[in-house]
């Protein structure tokens, strides 16, 4: 099958690529490397069934035929797409445009890399695929949240209109290898900030509540909701809900480290809850995630201690 991921070099676009090779598909990359690398692609180069192209979902592109399109660029970090908001929101809603253009002119299956930023400080909790959600529409998150929620409605209107198999995934907190030291997310701070003795940093009172995905997790549900015959958006991610404190714990015990913990002004916008609901998923996808948060988080800081070894490009 030849498949199309864009944003294929980032954290969760190239854990996806991989998977999808390892399954025998001819897999092309689109990636401007915004916030991704062609490092991540790097040791799959030298097979013939991947080809990487450096473009911006944003430019028009006349794109050769696929049987699958995953649309998964765009930035996701709140560090990198505060830098660049209306980059952000134009990958988001002119980029899947062009992508709903090609996929309706090749006849291609799209899947939207969606996010629990659609539900933005919620009123309803856990969070189902039902629920509307309560955000800001001109905060300093609202480039990524509304811009995702407009790719949503994009998605629907091309489907209702054009008849285009298209898949919506709303993807919640994932972590693991590979992740960017410097995206400003919890789990890559609260690592390198254990494992090199140096204060971790939390926002707020860190009561607020999180679920974290391990990354083959959130492969294995994009995969089986793009080979499902499934249109309304799923939520993909994990319902165990732990707070900010509970995470810093347990990584300082896992790294052993003695860090200090230093609290600072939570950021406008911040969610305080954040758990989704996954009864469709397990309904439509027989999907549910299979990684521990424990098993996730060891992987996951011996990779960061393996990239401190190598060099210092993390501290």
């Amino acid at each position: 099958m030849k498949i199309l991921v864009t944003g294929g070099a980032g954290f969760i676009g190239s854990h996806l690529v991989k998977t999808l090779l390892d399954s025998g598909h001819e897999v092309t990359v689109l990636d401007n490397i915004s916030s991704g690398s062609t490092r991540n692609l790097e040791s799959r180069v030298e097979l013939v069934n991947l080809t990487i192209l450096l473009q911006d979902v944003v430019d028009k592109i006349a794109l050769p035929q696929f049987d699958q399109v995953y649309h998964l660029a765009s930035l996701a970090s709140p560090v990198f797409y505060q830098k660049d908001p209306i980059g952000t929101a134009l990958s988001n809603s002119v980029g899947t445009y062009n992508m709903l253009f090609n996929a309706r002119k090749n006849g291609s299956r799209i899947l939207f890399a969606s996010t629990s930023e659609i539900y933005g400080d919620p009123l309803q909790h856990p969070q189902d695929e039902s629920y509307w959600g309560n955000v800001n529409p001109n905060g300093i998150r609202s480039c990524y949240d509304e811009s995702k929620r407009f790719g949503e409605s994009l998605m629907m209107d091309f489907h209702r209109q054009y008849g285009i198999e298209t898949r919506i995934a709303r993807i919640f907190n994932t972590y693991g290898p590979g992740m960017k030291s410097n995206d400003g997310r919890v789990v890559p701070n609260f690592i390198l900030q254990a494992l090199t003795d140096r204060p971790i940093t939390v926002y707020g009172d860190g009561k607020q509540t999180r679920s974290f995905c391990y990354v083959s997790d959130t492969v294995h549900g994009l995969v089986s909701l793009m080979n499902s015959d499934f249109v309304e958006p799923v939520n993909i991610g994990n319902p165990i809900e732990i707070t900010v404190m509970e995470l810093v714990e347990i990584i300082k015990k896992m790294s052993g480290s003695t860090a200090e913990v230093i609290f600072l002004r939570i950021p406008e916008d911040d969610p305080q809850r954040r758990c989704p609901d996954i009864s469709r998923a397990k309904q439509v996808l027989a999907w549910e995630p299979r990684v521990s948060l424990e098993e996730g988080l060891k992987m996951t800081v011996e990779w960061f201690k393996q990239e401190l070894k190598a060099d210092g490009s993390c501290l």
